[in-house]
Formats: structure tokens, sequence, C-alpha cells
């Protein structure tokens, strides 16, 4: 016993890699070997000679067990050293200016919102972007043969053979989220809503995936003046001027009514625009009172509660302030416009320093 053992801790002591100790405990333990043949060969000797051989055999497999993995761990350490050597990096060094990331124009652009939002008391409020039929519309007065629901227009999901149930969809804006936050939060309340939504449309100024950010203040006696000061005062920080002109048209959507859209003073000059000033108007979000049906839906009584609702495009608002031309670029992940276009890591947006 002592001549084995002494043969096969030295041939695990001479194993120079993990596929040769492997070798080693397949001849030493494994099915066929020579440790594993000597313990079977117990069964066929006298019980005297058993008790003397038996401790011995357990003590050498249970030695020769602990020295193979002992020597695989020694392996496995070498070579966490020798890569940790190869692919060693100074976190201390500051960054390459070549490599440094960029922020991108639509996430920089609903860190503004949100932080002018924010002091006005709206909270952010957030949702599902795969949404159920009846919250992208049925909640929101939606009619079932508006051309909305037509798939033309929406991205509905798969459904299984037999599912007699209305189909999920790719949510066609986030007013869902605000029947969702009504629905949980209740009234008084005061949320926007930013987020992806999704539309079948594709051009120079529409994408199937874009950005939005839909406002809702609910309340028992919230007003349309109400609304104009808040949109007034949202884009005057926004774009960063002492004054601006909005001029509210009506108009019809389903979850407000009455409805209006909303345009904004502006003007161009060699290609700039400027808002507030100048003899032109452009179209910037739509608004309005909330539905009493939307009310109902949620969870409210429209006899006791009130509200406006307003829903704009983030990718637009980004376009309008800093010159991008087309929708579609937001969505090309070229590296060479968002180094063009893109923000500063630490360039975060506050009222006090500047959008």
């Amino acid at each position: 016993m002592d001549d084995l053992r002494e043969r096969w801790l030295g041939r695990v002591a001479e194993a120079a890699d993990e596929a040769a100790l492997e070798e080693v405990r397949i001849a030493a333990l494994g099915k066929k070997g020579e440790i594993t043949l000597r313990m079977r060969e117990l069964g066929g000797m006298a019980p005297e000679e058993r008790l003397r051989v038996a401790p011995v055999l357990n003590a050498l497999r249970d030695e020769l067990a602990a020295a193979i993995a002992a020597r695989r761990a020694a392996f496995r350490d070498a070579a966490l050293e020798a890569r940790l050597r190869e692919e060693w990096i100074d976190v201390s060094l500051p960054a390459r200016p070549r490599r440094a990331g960029t922020i991108h124009p639509v996430s920089q652009v609903t860190e503004e919102i949100v932080l002018i939002f924010a002091e006005m008391g709206f909270a952010v409020a957030e949702g599902p972007q795969v949404e159920d039929d009846w919250h992208n519309f049925d909640a929101l007065n939606i009619a079932p043969d508006h051309p909305a629901r037509q798939e033309h227009d929406t991205f509905y999901m798969a459904r299984a053979a037999g599912d007699a149930r209305p189909p999920h969809v790719l949510r066609t804006h986030t007013s869902p989220v605000q029947i969702r936050a009504m629905q949980e939060r209740g009234a008084p309340l005061r949320v926007i809503a930013p987020g992806r939504v999704f539309r079948a449309d594709y051009d120079q100024t529409h994408s199937p995936m874009f950005h939005q950010v839909e406002g809702l203040a609910i309340d028992r006696d919230v007003t349309m003046a109400q609304l104009k000061w808040t949109l007034e005062e949202f884009l005057k920080a926004f774009f960063e001027v002492e004054a601006i002109d909005l001029r509210f048209r009506a108009s019809h959507f389903p979850f407000t009514e009455p409805s209006a859209e909303v345009d904004m003073r502006c003007s161009w000059k060699d290609g700039v625009l400027k808002v507030g000033e100048g003899d032109g108007w452009m179209e910037i979000l739509g608004s309005g009172m909330v539905h009493p049906r939307v009310l109902t839906a949620a969870g409210l009584d429209p006899a006791q509660w009130q509200g406006f609702a307003f829903g704009m495009g983030i990718d637009r608002l980004a376009m309008l302030k800093y010159g991008i031309p087309d929708l579609r670029a937001f969505f090309e992940s070229d590296l060479r416009w968002l180094r063009h276009y893109g923000f500063g890591a630490l360039e975060v947006p506050s009222l006090a320093a500047g959008l």
C-alpha cells in the first residue's frame, strides 16, 4: 500500500496541466481505475483481511482525491494570475476622450422634461409597453371602429389559436399609464408619463417606435386656464425664452372634451427656429379636459373630479430645440451622429444652470 500511495501521489504532483491531472484521476479513481478495482476486491477477502485492508484503501482513496482537488485548484489559481497579468487596467487613469460615452438626445430631453414638470409638482408614472386592449383603447373612450384600432396603424401581438380575447398591442400612446395611475393613486393627482410608444408609420418625421410624454392633472376645480398656464410655463422653461405665445385650436380626441391642438408662435430665420417671436405658428401638442367616460373607467366620479391632459412627442421636441432634421437618425445607431448631437455624461440639466 505504501508503494501504491507514493506512486499515485507522485503522478499527481508530476501532472503538467488540468488535462494530465484528469487522466491521473481516471486511471486511479475512475470506474476502471486501479484504486477502484482494489476496492472491489474487498468483497472476496476473508473477514479478518477485509477489516485490515479496507480502512487503508479508504484512507488512500480520500488522500488521493484531496491531492487531486488541491492540484486542480493550484492550476486554476495560476491560470487566473496569468490572465490578470495580461488583462490588467488602471481604473484610476482618466477616460480617453475619443472613447468617452455620450447621452442620447432623447434621454437628455426626457430628463429636461421631467425636471421642469417636477418643479410644478408632477410625479413620473410608468406602465407596460405591451398593453391590453382595454387600457389602450376602451378605457380611453376609443370606439371599436376608430381608425387607431386598425392594423395599418397599430401593432397587434400574436394570439394562440382559439383565443377569443382581444389581442394585446404595443401601446400606441402613454395614455394607458394615466388610466393605471388614476386606478392606483386615485385623486387628486398630477403625473406625467414619458416613454416609448409604437405606431405603424415611417418617414422623415415619423418612426415605428418613438417617445411621448403625456401629462394629467385631476382635482375638483381644474380648468382650461390652468392647462394653458402649465403649457406656457413648460415651453418657456424648455426652450429657455422669456415669453411664449400659444394658440389653442378646437380639435377632437376621444379621451378629452373639449379638446384643443396647441400651436406655438415662432419664426424661421436662416434655417434657425426662433420660439416666441415672428409671424409663424407651429403645432406642438394636443390637449384638453379629461372626458367624463375616461374618469369613470378609471374609477373616479366625474361629478366630483375633473382634470386636464396633454401629450407631446419627445423626439419632436428634441428635433426642434437642437436642430435635428430627420427623426429616423435617432434610431440608426450611428456613432458619428451621436458624437455630434450627444450630451456629455455629466451635463445634467437643471433650471438654474440651463437645460
